[in-house]
């Protein structure tokens, strides 16, 4: 029998998913309150519009436009507004007053995180936020909580439904960027807007967070390098399947050693990749996402789920509240974020791996024994050269003024600051047509 009071729950937005939380929250509320140890009463829902159509029932006397006074007296402020303002002064406000809060807005946490965590260490309250990264798939506790005695070396993963439905269509049907797009959208996958997706802005925020986590350093949304995925051609993906590859959009965050100084440090960095048809993340299709953790000890572990929609995403809501229910029944304060390593973030430059290059070239003698000669002197090891007839361009599909030959090149490791110095060199010897692809090579064995 629960004998600990009820507990005031206030709910911030009535979207696709603030509205599915508050739907399961009255027709799970008891179960829930079993689980918990406490009840949870849904005091309100704060709305731009009331009469604005719901995509779940919700009894019209919980819904207000009045936010700031449904916060106060509240022992729990869920925050399913998005965006930056006012959720940021919404959660703020809560958290002084002592409610714990629970949020899915990656934006804000990428943006804003530091300063909301303190917020809440200062006054013993706690802010959750499963629901921010990768929605159904539970990957921000066993960062937290599970692997905190763990000594993480890298995270990769897919953490965009919408860039990962695109560039499985692309692999498996042979659509054009463009058209897996418009079936995107079509589909509900892909906002009016997919700008945020397609250009990497959603994953990078999502790094953010899952690079702060894994290595207890606060690592800002401006240190984290982007690519999205608007170069990336079907004739790209053609040459990446036939050569045992797939592109996918990664958000990866791993422990760097700087060459000069041999500090370690973290990377944090979104960008289309090839990934071995063999690695686990290959088989990751549709809108799913994906995250595969390697850790010291744990060793190699992958998350995989519903990354989007209303109601997968308010199932990870609805676990952090049944969490913020017993701690409040339990008592104490909440815990703190673990961000006190203080690692140093690099950029881009500091990363090593492995690259594909693909070039046009003028098909006469000495050309490969001049490209060859440039990636020795900047230090980058060709590791496989393939090269093809006179012919479409690979990667453009085009034919008009097609040079001689086309040389994909495979690198073994190298740094990036050295591949970019040598891409430059070759782009500027005159002894290629054009450099027209450069893609990292990750997860390789």
């Amino acid at each position: 029998m629960i004998e600990y009071r009820n507990l005031r729950v206030a709910l911030l937005g009535a979207g696709s998913v603030g509205a599915q939380v508050a739907s399961l929250l009255q027709k799970h509320g008891d179960e829930l309150a079993q689980r918990s140890g406490a009840g949870l009463e849904l005091v309100g829902v704060a709305v731009r519009d009331v009469d604005a159509p719901r995509t779940a029932d919700i009894p019209r006397d919980l819904l207000t436009t009045d936010a700031e006074g449904l916060i106060v007296g509240a022992d729990i402020v869920i925050e399913l507004m998005g965006g930056l303002e006012p959720a940021r002064s919404y959660i703020l406000k809560a958290l002084s007053s002592g409610a714990d809060v629970i949020t899915a807005n990656k934006a804000l946490l990428a943006t804003h995180g530091p300063e909301l965590f303190e917020a809440a260490e200062q006054v013993g309250a706690q802010l959750y936020y499963e629901a921010a990264v990768a929605a159904a798939i539970p990957i921000i506790r066993p960062l937290r909580d599970s692997l905190a005695g763990d000594r993480i070396k890298r995270i990769m993963g897919i953490v965009n439904g919408t860039t990962n439905f695109i560039l499985d269509r692309m692999d498996t049907s042979g659509d054009s960027l463009e058209s897996a797009l418009a079936t995107a959208t079509e589909l509900g996958y892909a906002e009016a807007d997919p700008t945020a997706d397609i250009e990497g802005y959603d994953a990078a925020q999502k790094a953010a967070i899952l690079a702060s986590l894994a290595f207890h350093t606060t690592v800002p949304i401006d240190r984290v390098y982007r690519e999205g995925i608007t170069k990336v051609t079907a004739a790209q993906v053609d040459a990446a399947r036939a050569a045992g590859y797939v592109v996918k959009l990664l958000a990866i965050a791993e422990r760097v050693t700087d060459r000069e100084s041999g500090t370690e440090g973290v990377s944090a960095r979104v960008y289309p990749a090839l990934v071995p048809r063999s690695h686990p993340l290959a088989a990751v299709h549709g809108a799913k996402n994906a995250v595969f953790i390697e850790a010291e000890a744990a060793g190699d572990l992958m998350f995989y789920g519903a990354g989007a929609g209303g109601i997968e995403t308010a199932s990870a809501v609805l676990g952090d509240l049944v969490s913020a229910a017993r701690r409040h029944v339990i008592g104490g304060p909440g815990v703190a974020e673990s961000t006190h390593a203080d690692l140093p973030v690099f950029p881009i430059s500091s990363v090593t791996t492995r690259y594909q290059i693909s070039l046009r070239v003028v098909d006469q003698p000495g050309v490969l024994a001049a490209i060859a000669t440039l990636f020795s002197e900047h230090s980058v090891s060709i590791e496989t050269v393939e090269q093809s007839v006179v012919g479409p361009d690979p990667v453009t599909g085009e034919t008009e003024g097609a040079p001689g030959a086309t040389l994909v090149i495979g690198t073994h490791e190298a740094s990036e600051a050295d591949l970019s110095a040598t891409v430059l060199a070759i782009d500027a010897s005159g002894v290629v047509s054009s450099v027209t692809s450069v893609l990292r090579v990750e997860g390789s064995e």
